[in-house]
């Protein structure tokens, strides 16, 4: 008996320890759980503390939309660079220009070029006025003008005045004019401003711009005029900076592009119309590299709001730049100005037309008209136009 019960209270004593081990390790295991959630919930009140997750996704989609606003023109250049520009390479842009007219020289200047051109433009003048009148004839004839009638509401129909006269019971009889599609269009006109432009073909080009200005503008068309050239010669500091650097073989383009703003397609005529005798200047016609300022214009024209869209590209011949030619192959610009005016020309809706001064530049440009004189100027300006404006392009 006295062994059962020491085995009793052995058994007793045991459970009771294992008893207190589990209550034990219960307590250190809250012990500890309540630590760990009392960690969680300190890293977690630092974590709100330094920052809030929902302003940092909107920051971060806000900085993504002003990024993207940011980049909108950099992205749809390289959209269509990408596809045309495999081979072609530009060694550094640091030192290329986009500028106005009016901020190339002083006001003074400019002036005086422009009393300069209207001097060289004087024997041309019955020309120019019966060119424009036939011009305005020939492109408010295509907007082919009609009216609605027997509308409620509108302009009063006078020529139905004699029915209320007649019986007065009659009500009054209003028109309305059908909006036109012609007056939503946009013409670029591209000058090429090189040196060989230099003399009568810069005239000839000055003459052109204000001409078509002027009209279309009468047309409610609305016109921007640019010009392209080079900083300098023979390369300029771009070639100076290819020097710097140990001279890499086949940099591509080596010189300082300067493409020149003379009018804005949102500025009245009157108001620009003085830059164009910048033109005239004859330290400011150097270089031209074609496909790069064409690529430019288009660029301009994509984000107009328009429905139609011309270029049209007024040049005397192959794009010439000796600074990137003699460190490249010798159609290395022609090949590029190539590309960029297939490209537009088959995957845009942008119509191009260029006039050569001079020359034939049909090898560049599916539509293109050769111009020697100003005397042609008139005719052949007209037939073009005229079936430019016909209808719009449908593809």
């Amino acid at each position: 008996m006295n062994l059962i019960d020491n085995n009793d209270e052995t058994e007793n004593n045991e459970s009771e320890e294992n008893q207190n081990n589990d209550e034990n390790n219960k307590t250190n295991n809250d012990e500890t759980d309540q630590q760990n959630e009392s960690r969680s919930e300190q890293d977690q009140i630092s974590v709100d503390g330094s920052f809030d997750v929902n302003e940092f996704r909107m920051d971060e989609s806000s900085m993504e939309s002003e990024g993207n606003e940011q980049n909108v023109e950099q992205v749809n250049q390289k959209i269509s660079l990408d596809t045309i520009n495999k081979d072609y390479k530009i060694f550094t842009e640091k030192f290329d220009q986009v500028e106005k007219a009016e901020k190339l020289e002083s006001n003074e200047e400019i002036k005086k070029l422009r009393k300069n051109l209207d001097q060289q433009l004087i024997s041309f003048q019955d020309i120019i006025t019966k060119l424009a009148n036939k011009l305005q004839r020939e492109l408010l004839a295509k907007q082919n003008r009609s009216w609605e009638f027997d509308l409620e509401e509108g302009l009063l129909d006078s020529a139905k005045l004699t029915r209320v006269i007649i019986d007065p019971y009659n009500s009054l009889s209003f028109k309305k004019e059908k909006d036109q599609d012609f007056k939503d269009t946009v013409v670029s006109l591209l000058i090429d401003n090189s040196g060989s432009m230099r003399g009568r073909p810069i005239t000839i080009a000055a003459l052109c711009a204000d001409i078509l200005s002027r009209t279309l503008e009468r047309c409610s068309v609305k016109v921007e005029i640019l010009g392209f050239t080079t900083k300098n010669w023979k390369g300029g500091q771009s070639r100076e900076y290819w020097n710097s650097n140990k001279k890499p073989k086949n940099p591509g383009r080596l010189n300082d592009l300067r493409h020149i703003i003379y009018k804005n397609a949102d500025t009245p005529w009157r108001q620009s119309k003085v830059n164009l005798g910048l033109m005239l200047k004859e330290g400011l016609l150097k270089e031209n590299i074609d496909g790069e300022a064409i690529s430019w214009a288009f660029n301009r024209l994509k984000k107009r709001r328009e429905e139609r869209k011309i270029l049209m590209v007024i040049s005397d011949g192959a794009p010439v730049d000796d600074s990137t030619l003699s460190v490249n192959s010798g159609d290395y610009l022609e090949k590029h100005l190539k590309k960029v005016v297939k490209f537009i020309e088959d995957k845009s809706e942008i119509e191009v037309l260029a006039i050569g001064i001079g020359h034939d530049v049909s090898r560049y440009y599916s539509k293109a008209i050769k111009i020697s004189d100003v005397q042609e100027l008139g005719d052949v300006m007209i037939r073009e136009l005229s079936d430019l404006f016909k209808s719009k392009k449908l593809n």
